[in-house]
């Protein structure tokens, strides 16, 4: 990570997006837009589809700034927790229709205007705090599979090759990482 976005300070710039400035939104933009993209892109397989969720998701970075609360989460987690949720969206979309049948330019249509849209369906913000405390407990090799696997969405083997481990042992450390969670979030 670079030295600029060590020193971004996230939730002053979702601050100025619930104030309506537009510069604040251009930064974060500036700062985050290709690696969400990339995560995106990851996650969809698709590169348009891709770009589409990603503008969505700043245009509803930009629309909901006012209700993010730094107290029950990280912002820069949150940004790219709305950008992931609309990308899983997309897919299950995409999965329920045949191929000829998907429309990217539905993505535009989905009812996100509100939290308890589609876009936060499965995002609660205690247990996102919840999950980061727990994912602390994770020695960091683990935790970097888990968010390798479930936040970048490589593969196993992709882990295990960015890794150098073999791929038997980033299944089992995945493995054992998720009992763990799932026990700390009990």
């Amino acid at each position: 990570m670079s030295n600029l976005s060590t020193e971004f300070d996230y939730d002053d710039t979702l601050a100025r997006c619930a104030r309506g400035e537009h510069d604040a939104l251009h930064a974060l933009y500036r700062l985050e837009g290709a690696r969400m993209l990339g995560v995106v892109q990851r996650i969809v397989k698709d590169r348009g589809m891709a770009e589409d969720i990603v503008h969505d998701a700043f245009l509803n970075i930009w629309q909901r700034a006012a209700t993010f609360d730094a107290e029950r989460g990280n912002a820069r987690t949150w940004i790219f927790s709305i950008a992931r949720h609309l990308a899983l969206n997309a897919i299950r979309r995409r999965d329920r229709m045949p191929d000829s049948a998907f429309d990217p330019d539905e993505l535009e249509q989905e009812d996100t205007s509100r939290p308890e849209g589609q876009a936060f369906e499965a995002f609660d913000w205690q247990t996102g705090q919840r999950m980061d405390d727990c994912l602390k407990e994770l020695e960091a090799e683990r935790r970097s599979c888990v968010l390798q696997a479930y936040v970048n969405g490589l593969s196993h083997a992709e882990i295990a090759e960015h890794t150098g481990a073999p791929l038997g042992t980033v299944k089992a450390w995945i493995k054992r990482s998720l009992v763990r969670l799932r026990e700390c979030l009990a």
